[in-house]
């Protein structure tokens, strides 16, 4: 196992879930603008944790064991209708 596998297989889900949204939105939590090689080096991370760790896979995602998992509209109606209601409020 590589050095990469070694960190990433040790990589908090905290770390892996803000290494995604920095990803996802192009900003670290501090709002600076992630370099090319950042984005694409955290890219990697992500990508490498969730074929390790994602038991749960979203809509597109790289699953357990590095599969690619794209979920259909079905299926992913069927997940938000089974996740707990949080709050309903009627609006005026």
């Amino acid at each position: 196992m590589s050095s990469f596998q070694q960190a990433i297989a040790a990589m908090p889900k905290e770390v892996y879930e803000r290494l995604k949204t920095a990803v996802e939105l192009g900003k670290w939590p501090d709002g600076s603008v992630l370099t090319p090689e950042q984005k694409e080096n955290s890219m990697q991370a992500v990508l490498a944790w969730q074929a390790m760790h994602n038991d749960n896979p979203e809509h597109m995602t790289i699953g357990k064991g590095g599969e690619l998992i794209m979920k259909s509209k079905s299926e992913l109606r069927r997940q938000f209708r089974d996740e707990e209601e949080i709050m309903r409020s009627k609006l005026n």
